[in-house]
């Protein structure tokens, strides 16, 4: 039984790990700002009226 509580303190500190480490790429991606949404190449129609 002595090997229990080094089990669960194993198991704590990675799962708390885990949860900090999706806190932090979620935290970064937020931070990023958005990028416009605009087309880098235009195709003009020949003969379309505006």
């Amino acid at each position: 039984m002595s090997r229990l509580p080094a089990v669960l303190l194993t198991v704590t500190a990675a799962a708390v790990l885990a949860v900090g480490a999706a806190l932090g790429i979620v935290a970064l991606l937020d931070a990023t700002p958005e990028q416009p949404n605009t087309p880098l190449i235009t195709y003009e129609t020949a003969g379309r009226e505006r």
